[in-house]
């Protein structure tokens, strides 16, 4: 087959939205860097440890506040522990807090958004909800939270896991309201339109269709929330970790070495330098991904 003929066949083959999505966010430069970006990051964090296999909590006396070398590419911190592992394992956790607490807001997010938008007597009392939590200085609140459950979770289920669940839920449950009202916006427009009347029309009953009709429709948006949710929800860790209410020392995420790292700034720049870098290319990545997205899933864009 030669090439010309090729070309013919590639455009000879039927135009699917899935295509026309991916062939959009793939003409988006800023998307696609930051795909590479993130998958990068997502693979050195979950295979690095099989390659980098220096365990990040082995104390090596001898090698303290070592500079970077072969042996340590991004050098040791004051107890001689690597660098490198420990930001593969707080990588870990920092993703899978990000992960985590963008799935309970989105969850949150998009039914009190379908319930507000599609329901008119619930429309008022939900969105009073949202203006209150989103009134609310999420911050203090969270820090507050954590004082008041910080030791009763970390009696019942351990040091790890006690923080672990207490800092997804406050921050899943203090990032659902942007979603919210995205979703309840593009629900109180769905449900005016010709085929949700004709589903009313026959008696369809009100829950199929919004699992046939509205989510399907509004799933491009959630999409996009769920994306940045992820960076959202990663920074206000990292920001929390830093300020010393996150998860112990012995349990390392981005945020905690910074925390660590900040006092021996002058002596060894790079514990702050590294996870403050993979942090930051990380938010940037998740945000140009949803840049992307945003552009690709928009009819009136992906048609130009």
């Amino acid at each position: 087959m030669t090439a010309e003929a090729a070309v013919e066949a590639v455009e000879d083959r039927p135009r699917t939205l899935a295509r026309d999505v991916w062939s959009q966010f793939t003409a988006h430069r800023g998307a696609m860097a930051g795909l590479f970006v993130f998958t990068f990051i997502v693979l050195m964090v979950t295979v690095g440890p099989y390659i980098h296999t220096i365990d990040p909590t082995y104390l090596d006396f001898r090698a303290r506040n070592a500079p970077v070398s072969w042996t340590h590419p991004m050098g040791t911190d004051n107890l001689g522990r690597d660098v490198l592992a420990q930001v593969m394992q707080g990588g870990r956790v920092s993703l899978l807090v990000g992960v985590t607490a963008m799935g309970i807001a989105i969850v949150l997010g998009t039914l009190i958004g379908v319930m507000a938008g599609y329901f008119r007597r619930l429309d008022g009392p939900l969105m009073r909800l949202t203006d209150l939590f989103l009134a609310l200085p999420i911050l203090p609140l969270l820090l507050v939270i954590i004082l008041l459950f910080r030791d009763t979770l970390r009696t019942m289920f351990g040091p790890e896991a006690g923080i672990f669940l207490l800092v997804v839920f406050i921050i899943g449950i203090t990032s659902w309201m942007q979603t919210a009202r995205i979703v309840r916006g593009d629900v109180l427009a769905l449900k005016e339109r010709e085929f949700v009347l004709a589903a009313k029309s026959i008696g369809t009953p009100a829950y199929r269709i919004i699992l046939r009709h509205i989510l399907p429709n509004v799933l491009s948006p959630i999409m996009v929330s769920a994306t940045l949710g992820i960076a959202t929800a990663i920074i206000t860790e990292s920001a929390l970790s830093f300020l010393g209410l996150g998860f112990p020392s012995d349990f390392p995420t981005w945020g905690r070495l910074l925390f660590d790292g900040k006092d021996f700034l002058d002596l060894t720049p790079a514990r702050v330098f590294w996870p403050g870098l993979v942090l930051s290319l990380t938010v940037l990545s998740v945000n140009y991904i949803g840049d992307g997205l945003r552009d690709a899933l928009d009819p009136h864009i992906r048609g130009r």
